[in-house]
């Protein structure tokens, strides 16, 4: 696998992740990454890493993040990730988890309950890397703050997800 390949796989689990978060969140994308790899001797590999973000611009509010992360947790885990570390925090929770193809994946949130997503490639084969697109930001827009602004009726909401009907079992 080279560089660009592995961006593209990066996108890929992104997307994949974004999908299965159900109602959708709004997200853009953070700055992207390509350091190159070195050895103990700080010498180049001729390879290098891919690292990818977005930025959830919906509020996740405390009362849903749990389940916020359960979501993404289940995905992550369906799709055969391992789940390497859980920050169980009320306030800041994160999952911590690697691809079978050891890709680093990594789920935060932080202030004003905005969730981050990085994936990280592995160290691959040294190659030219194109920057996945970005919109310009108007820089007197919400967005160009960089918190979440956008309220969703679910994900935002100060209550709990509501337990599903019990079938009197």
């Amino acid at each position: 696998m080279n560089m660009q390949q592995a961006g593209d796989r990066a996108e890929k689990i992104l997307d994949d992740t974004f999908a299965a978060i159900q109602p959708p969140v709004e997200t853009q994308r953070g700055p992207s990454g390509d350091p190159i790899c070195t050895d103990f001797k700080n010498d180049a590999t001729g390879t290098g890493q891919v690292i990818r973000r977005r930025h959830v611009m919906t509020v996740i509010s405390a009362e849903r993040r749990g389940s916020f992360m359960g979501v993404v947790e289940r995905h992550w885990k369906k799709a055969g990730y391992e789940i390497t570390t859980v920050r169980p925090s009320k306030e800041s929770p994160a999952i911590f988890a690697r691809t079978p193809e050891d890709f680093e994946v990594t789920v935060k949130i932080g202030d004003e309950g905005q969730a981050f997503f990085s994936v990280s490639s592995p160290c691959v084969t040294e190659s030219e890397v194109t920057e996945p697109p970005r919109k310009p930001l108007d820089p007197n827009s919400p967005e160009a703050k960089g918190l979440p602004y956008i309220k969703s009726p679910f994900w935002s909401a100060e209550t709990p997800v509501p337990s599903p009907p019990s079938n009197g079992g």
